[in-house]
């Protein structure tokens, strides 16, 4: 008798344990799937059908010389599709975050800023920065305060440049020469869709 009841705590003890074992692998799955649910939202809130592309360079490839410091210095020619129909307007927003350097990177530098970009544009043209944005269109300030469009240029490696494209539910109103931060809170709760396209660049001279 006495080695049956042993037998049936261990039993009891056993299924205590592996039930405890069984709900926390299930919280964590459920956390990491929060998580990175919460993340894409970020990123695209909407149904990320928004699409950027360049004719210039591909996703995660080089951006030709010719757009950056070493270059004309030019925006490159950017086109999208997959806009939501609520867009009535876009914002974008071109950063680098591997600023100084990629090994230890300690600050975000922003390269162009743009908005009210009408809803019915789906390209802007190369060099658009300088000779001239869709109607109704308008520049904020780069890292170095000028309202135009600043071509890589990288002090040391290969850093990454995020172009980054929001679709609007609305026409941003009251913004004059906005930093980064000033047109990101300003269309804090009106982004319908948006998507990203990513080049890098390393100098080719010391």
């Amino acid at each position: 008798m006495p080695h049956r009841k042993l037998f049936a705590a261990a039993l009891l003890v056993c299924a205590i344990a592996c039930g405890k074992s069984k709900s926390s692998t299930t919280d964590t799955s459920a956390v990491a799937s929060t998580k990175t649910s919460a993340d894409t939202a970020t990123l695209r809130p909407m149904s990320a059908l928004l699409n950027l592309s360049s004719s210039a360079f591909g996703a995660n490839t080089p951006i030709p010389p010719k757009y950056t410091c070493e270059g004309a210095n030019v925006s490159p020619p950017l086109a999208w599709s997959g806009a939501p129909s609520k867009a009535k307007s876009f914002a974008l927003i071109v950063e680098d975050p591997d600023a100084p350097d990629p090994a230890k990177p300690t600050r975000v530098v922003t390269h162009w800023v743009a908005y009210n970009i009408p809803g019915t544009t789906s390209v802007l043209a190369e060099n658009a920065s300088k000779s001239g944005m869709p109607t109704g269109s308008a520049q904020g300030l780069n890292e170095g305060s000028k309202p135009v469009y600043m071509g890589p240029c990288p002090p040391i490696g290969s850093h990454r440049y995020f172009f980054k494209l929001y679709a609007l539910d609305t026409v941003l109103t009251g913004l004059k020469n906005p930093k980064k931060a000033d047109l990101q809170q300003a269309m804090q709760t009106h982004v319908v869709d948006s998507t990203q396209l990513i080049g890098t660049y390393q100098k080719t001279k010391k």
